[in-house]
Parts: C-alpha cells; structure tokens; sequence
C-alpha cells in the first residue's frame, strides 16, 4: 500500500484533520471521539468530526450524530444492485464531506475495490482481539474458545483483507475464569474506546507513514 499522505498539522488551528465516521449500532465509539473532541476542542485534539455514515437507518449511532449537530449519511446494501454499487455509494458518499482520516467505529460491512482506492491507507478500524489472532466477526468467542488467557483490542488501518491492515496500535485484556462472551467484551470495549481516541488524536496531530506493516508517527 502506498504511503499515506499526513492530515493537516496541527499547528494551524483552522485546519484540524477532517474524520468522517462510519457506524452500525450504538455509536459508543463515536461519542467517545465526540467527547474528546469537545474535552479538547477541535484544535487541541487535532481534529474535527464533518460528518457520520451508516449501513443502516434508524440506529442510536445516527442519533448521537443529529445530536450534536453533525450531517449523516445512510447507505444500505440492499439499497443497490449488488455489493459493487453498495461500496461505490458508500466511497461517493463519503468523499463528498473531503475526510483526512475515515473511522470505521462499530461499522460492520467490510469495504470493497472502490472506498479503498479512494481511502485506503486512511481508513482506521478497531477489532476486539489482539491480531493477527482471532481475525474475523467473532474475535471475542474465537479467544474464549480457544483458551487464551489474554485478549484485547487492535486499532489498525484497513486494507483488502479481513482485519489484515497494519496495525497502529494493541492493548491488552486479561481472561479471566468467569468470563462469558458478553463480560470479555464489555472490558475489551472499554480499552477499545480510550485506545481509539487516543490513536486517532495522534494521527491527526502528528501525520503518519505506512511503511510495509509498520505504522511510522511523525
């Protein structure tokens, strides 16, 4: 993949990194990049929300969104002739608001061809398991299945592949005897959303290089 060219610097409080966000349910992560960037202010976090894109309609995510008074945007696969129509709404869609950065926060559709050719190497994606371990929809079971004793949350840059992108940044969670699926994750979401919105923060502030696998921070 080439490398990706950096957002705005920071230095020019004006120009903070444009993200759009992409969500399919609740929003938790998106409210925890809205709290942070109401905590900091667009300037000192780096960057600033323009607008938030959704797989379906109707969902609390969206609602978060019209609350704080961001545009939104739905696209949903059964809206167009085949998944090929359906990602290049989704990519026209999105490059409609210029994003620096897109954040897949709980989005559950996997992008084709034509959003990466437009924003590959600027497309972040969390996954609830420390990759490459338990790639795929069912991270959280797939550790507990398999006996690990730790687990966690991966922040990484999309590519072609199922959570194969390069990998920005982990943090780890402890198994523990008594956890089902819904306990492990409920922990694991909550190392998600402060290691995503720190993650983002850095990005935007500080610029990036995708080199092979590895993800240089200026």
């Amino acid at each position: 993949m080439a490398p990706a060219s950096p957002p705005p610097h920071p230095d020019s409080p004006a120009s903070p990194a444009r993200l759009v966000v992409l969500v399919s349910g609740s929003g938790t992560n998106l409210q925890a990049l809205l709290d942070a960037i109401a905590d900091e202010g667009a300037a000192g976090y780096g960057a600033e929300i323009v607008a938030v894109g959704a797989d379906r309609a109707d969902i609390a995510g969206l609602g978060r969104a019209e609350r704080a008074g961001l545009p939104t945007f739905v696209c949903r696969v059964k809206d167009y002739a085949d998944r090929a129509a359906w990602d290049r709404a989704l990519a026209e869609a999105t490059a409609r608001y210029a994003p620096d950065l897109v954040i897949s926060a709980g989005f559950m559709k996997i992008v084709g061809a034509e959003f990466l050719a437009r924003f590959g190497g600027r497309t972040v994606n969390t996954h609830p398991a420390l990759l490459p371990s338990f790639p795929g929809a069912h991270g959280v079971r797939d550790a507990l299945a398999y006996g690990a004793k730790v687990t966690g949350c991966t922040v990484h840059f999309v590519d072609d592949g199922v959570d194969t992108g390069p990998i920005i940044a982990q943090g780890v969670v402890e198994i523990r005897d008594e956890d089902d699926e819904s306990a492990l994750h409920e922990r694991i979401k909550e190392v998600e959303r402060t290691l995503l919105v720190e993650v983002v923060g850095r990005l935007a502030r500080h610029g990036y290089r995708i080199e092979g696998r590895k993800v240089r921070i200026s």
